[in-house]
């Protein structure tokens, strides 16, 4: 749902050790799960009405966050 957050850990429950340890370990993953976190709480803050945007913006920020979540994932599966 729109209006629920997405942490990774949540997300992936299953490699939470792995992410842990990926973010003190590995520098592209540590950055890529900041901006995912990051944009998280962006759409969750629009979600609760905090703050205002566009349908289309709110669209677009959540195809970044897909595609981070991806990414992540992919390297989760790699390591």
């Amino acid at each position: 749902m729109f209006n629920e957050t997405h942490h990774l850990i949540e997300e992936f429950p299953e490699f939470k050790e792995k992410i842990q340890e990926l973010k003190s370990s590995n520098k592209h993953f540590k950055h890529l799960f900041d901006k995912y976190e990051e944009l998280d709480k962006e759409i969750h803050s629009v979600a609760q009405e905090v703050r205002a945007i566009s349908d289309e913006h709110a669209e677009e920020l959540k195809k970044k966050r897909l595609k981070l979540k991806d990414e992540l994932y992919a390297i989760l599966l790699a390591e």
